[in-house]
């Protein structure tokens, strides 16, 4: 083999090598990623790629002056989106309530949602399964965050 063929596939095995490396170390890179409060104690935090089965939330030992903070990160933004709403749907896709956020300024990308109108919809409902979803101009189509749970 000529020097300079075997040169070239040396340098492209070692580039190939290189970019393996560095993207490997990369995480969680084109994610949106998304944190629950309930009051000030994290109870969920997922990225959106994780499955649906695991987004529950337990509300069961809420109080009615508890407040459920969502945090939702954008993965092309360095924070939160514009124009956000969090919508409660039954199964069938009905909304039940929704809410409307300003736009985030500086680092509080809080979204807060009283537990004691969940706790209410959740009792109304009862016998539904009721999902909380998201909604943002950079994200129209939304994503579901949790189901609710309170029992």
């Amino acid at each position: 083999m000529k020097p300079i063929i075997k040169e070239a596939i040396i340098k492209m095995f070692a580039l190939i090598t290189l970019s393996f490396t560095v993207f490997s170390f990369t995480t969680k890179l084109g994610l949106d990623s998304y944190e629950i409060y309930l009051n000030n104690k994290l109870i969920l935090k997922q990225s959106v790629n994780q499955p649906l089965s695991l987004r529950i939330l337990q509300l069961g030992k809420a109080n009615d002056n508890d407040q459920l903070r969502i945090n939702y990160k954008h993965c092309t933004l360095e924070g939160a989106g514009t124009g956000r709403t969090i919508v409660l749907k039954d199964e069938k896709g009905n909304t039940l309530k929704k809410w409307a956020f300003t736009n985030a300024s500086g680092s509080d990308l809080s979204m807060v949602i009283p537990v004691k109108e969940l706790l209410q919809l959740e009792k109304n409902n009862a016998d539904h399964e009721l999902s909380l979803q998201y909604t943002a101009r950079e994200l129209p189509k939304g994503e579901t965050l949790a189901f609710l749970r309170v029992k």
